[in-house]
């Protein structure tokens, strides 16, 4: 009877020795993750839907994944350095936000995983070989503006068809077809396209006085970080000389943008934490393809249009997936 009350307490003390499923995993070691940024953690805006990506794949920080951040403030000339000091840090991955982001994460390292988001075409940019097996150790989503481009002049001239001047905020350094596509579909419906070049914060006000001196009677923008870092300036800017601005996102319409085709970014950025979380589990990131969005919005800001003396006949009201009013 003893040995077998020796050998019960012995097998009670074994058991009680060894975690449970659930403690081994928040024993294990908690993931690295460098995290890459034009603005701010605070500034950027999308970064809390990747986050939330990240907690809906039950990532926790502080338990089983640790977040390092480089950002640049707004910045681009510093993004080398940060995106050196992330690599030195030896990651288990990075994340870039931002096609004018992500090729510095690139030049930094070309063995720790890179997961991008990116609004260009990151097989034009040089990121991957292809969108369905990216190769190298890159993959992620991309938004894939520049297809739409023609659309949005097109909705811009449905909502003013007398309009001949249209401006193009954009930055050559991101790598992107969109001026391009816009140019060509200017041609098409008989319109003016500007070029307004910026590459740093400081190239807006140059690029606002163009448009003045030129007579644009309205504004699109092009997707990248230092656009939307900027994009609080740019809206002042069309409010002082009563410009509609068409974009390829939601939020510039919700704070003053006529109009905004595009896909849903945030829904977009929030799947990146798919790809972290697969890499993260051992998959090849030279193996998981890049995901592209597969609906697209019209958001229309019905309070801009009536301060701008517009009427957004019926038939264009009709398309709009949701308006601001």
């Amino acid at each position: 009877m003893k040995t077998v009350t020796w050998l019960c307490l012995g097998l009670a003390a074994l058991l009680l020795g060894f975690p449970s499923g659930s403690e081994a995993q928040q024993a294990r070691k908690a993931a690295r993750v460098g995290i890459l940024l034009f603005s701010t953690p605070e500034g950027d805006a999308n970064l809390a839907a990747f986050r939330r990506g990240l907690a809906e794949l039950g990532y926790v920080e502080g338990r089983n994944i640790t977040l390092l951040y480089r950002y640049a403030d707004g910045k681009p000339e510093r993004l080398p350095a940060l995106a050196a000091e992330l690599a030195a840090l030896a990651p288990d991955l990075i994340f870039a936000m931002g096609g004018d982001v992500a090729p510095f994460a690139r030049t930094a390292t070309s063995t720790i995983p890179i997961v991008v988001a990116v609004s260009n075409d990151p097989v034009q940019a040089g990121l991957v070989a292809s969108l369905a097996r990216p190769g190298g150790n890159i993959t992620g989503v991309t938004f894939v503006s520049s297809e739409l481009a023609a659309k949005r002049l097109q909705l811009l001239k449905e909502a003013m068809p007398g309009v001949s001047r249209v401006a193009v905020i954009w930055n050559p350094d991101h790598v992107d077809p969109e001026y391009r596509e816009t140019q060509a579909a200017g041609r098409v419906l008989g319109v003016r396209v500007q070029s307004l070049e910026v590459r740093r914060a400081g190239d807006f006000e140059d690029a606002f006085r163009a448009a003045a001196a030129e007579g644009a009677e309205a504004l699109i923008v092009v997707s990248s970080r230092l656009v939307t870092f900027n994009r609080r300036r740019i809206l002042e800017f069309a409010a002082r000389q009563r410009l509609p601005v068409i974009s390829g996102s939601g939020p510039w319409t919700e704070e003053g943008a006529l109009m905004s085709y595009g896909p849903d970014l945030n829904a977009i950025v929030q799947r990146a934490a798919t790809h972290v979380d697969r890499v993260l589990k051992g998959a090849r990131a030279a193996e998981i393809p890049i995901e592209q969005p597969t609906t697209h919005e019209l958001v229309i800001n019905l309070r801009t249009a009536r301060a701008l003396g517009l009427s957004i006949e019926p038939s264009l009201r009709a398309q709009a997936t949701r308006v601001v009013d």
